[in-house]
This record gives C-alpha cells, structure tokens and sequence, in this order.
C-alpha cells in the first residue's frame, strides 16, 4: 500500500537550482515526501551539503551549456536511476530595471541562457526520455512578471518564453504520459531578495502591500505547490500555469478604486514575520 505521508517514494526527482531558494526549498519538501532527489546546481559544494543533509545525489551544472546538459542527464540516470520527476527551478534575476536600451547585451544573453534555453534543455533531456519510458512529470518556474508589465524587459519577457514552452511540451508529450506544468511565484523570501531587501534595493513593505493578502511568499509555499503539481494528485493537470503570489495579480487593478477593503477581522501574524535560520 501507498504511503500518503511519502507518495514520492522510490522516484527520482531531478531539481535545478536545488542549492538555494525555492529549488532548496523544493527538494527538502520532495525528500521529505520519500523521493530520491538530484540537486543540480553550478554551485558544487553548496548543491553537495543540500544532497548530503537529504541522503541525495549533487551534480555541478550550469544549465546555459547545452552539451553539459545531456552529458548529465545521461550520468544522472545511469548512476542514480530513471528519473520521474524534474523541476527547472534554475535561473538569475535581472538586477536592474533600466529603460530597454540600458541592458547591456550580456546581460541579456546570459538570462536567455539561463532562463529560457537552459530549461528549454534540461526538459528536452528529460523529458525525452520520461516519454520514452511512459511516465513522467515536469515543472518549470517562471514568474508573475511573465503576466504583467514591469521595467524588467529581458527578464519577465523570456520568463513569458516559459510559459509557452510548457504549453508547446504539454501537448508534445502528453500522449506518452509525461506531464509537463509551470508555477509563477510572485515576491518570494529567498536569501537573494533578502539581500536586496537588506541593501535598500527593494522595500518588502511596499511589495508586501501590493498583493491582496498583505504578504510575500515563503519558499515553502512554493514548493508546496510544486509538489502537488508533480504529484499523481494532479494527474489530470498539464500545461497550466499556477501563480503563487499571495493575490498580487488579483490586486493589481484594486489601487485604481481606493484600494484594498482592510480586514473584516484582526488578521493573525502572517507566517512570513517569523524570523527564519
């Protein structure tokens, strides 16, 4: 019999960017639920400590090499098993948000080798061969700047990219039962956005008043739904996208009519307040 507390039990799961933020977050909670998790991440020593404290696997990996991408998705299932699951939690931010033609053209190309062809590749490789063998799932991670307009013009566009490429995967492969589904998180607590919230690049109050609960995601709430999209729970979703924003779109347009009604009650401490090691 199944067991509910661990239903990944015996499946290999493949995170990108599983050394930090929301792909560590999301391969505590995979590992927690009894799967076997590859932490892939180009930085080695930090993806080996989250693989060891998991009982894991870590492969050093930087997704924008295409090559190195298959190179590793062949060792990984010779060395570790098949592989059922892949989350594409690999990416780099846009640290500025400049007029269009400020971008430097670096910088661009790196978020487009990071952000949009290195999950590109990472589900080719996989994906492929969880067609292959029948079964399988996928979930990549763009960002609610992929729905709305902000001052991001590389970033959100190619996060924008994602979402189409999981609509195009979903139906390439649903035949051969591998799934394939995106989450777009909204302002999410990670150590990178702490570190901006500490150097007065971004204010968490303001961003925080901004979504319809008066909050920012945790990266736990993240991959909470993460796991439930690569869960058999959800064997009847493929080529959605989920935003995980505390209402942020929901609220977007609430400014326009005086703003967000307060709460009818005194709202409890938000999660997010509790400091965090």
């Amino acid at each position: 019999m199944n067991d509910p507390l661990r239903p990944f039990a015996g499946r290999v799961a493949v995170v990108t960017g599983g050394a930090s933020g929301i792909g560590r977050a999301c391969c505590e909670l995979l590992a927690q639920r009894g799967a076997v998790v590859v932490v892939v991440d180009r930085q080695a020593d930090m993806a080996a400590a989250v693989a060891q404290a998991l009982g894991g696997r870590a492969y050093a990996l930087d997704i924008a090499d295409v090559a190195a991408v298959e190179r590793t998705a062949a060792r990984i299932e010779a060395e570790v098993g098949p592989v059922r699951m892949l989350l594409n939690a690999a990416g780099i931010v846009q640290p500025n948000a400049v007029p269009p033609e400020a971008i430097a053209w670096a910088q661009y190309d790196r978020l487009y080798e990071v952000n949009l062809r290195g999950t590109f590749a990472m589900a080719a490789a996989f994906g492929s061969r969880m067609a292959r063998r029948g079964a399988g799932a996928i979930l990549n991670i763009a960002s609610i700047s992929a729905m709305r307009s902000t001052p991001l013009h590389a970033y959100g566009p190619l996060k924008a990219a994602i979402l189409g490429m999981t609509e195009n995967l979903a139906g390439e492969w649903a035949r051969s039962g591998v799934r394939v589904n995106c989450i777009s998180p909204g302002a999410v607590l990670t150590p990178a956005m702490q570190a901006s919230f500490d150097q007065g690049l971004r204010d968490r109050a303001v961003m925080a008043a901004n979504s319809a609960t008066g909050r920012i995601c945790l990266p736990e709430e993240i991959a909470r739904a993460a796991a439930f999209l690569l869960s058999d729970e959800a064997s009847a979703i493929t080529g959605v996208n989920l935003p995980v924003d505390h209402g942020w779109l929901a609220a977007g347009s609430w400014p326009t009519f005086g703003g967000l009604r307060p709460a009818t009650t005194p709202p409890q401490e938000a999660p997010d307040a509790v400091a965090r090691p």
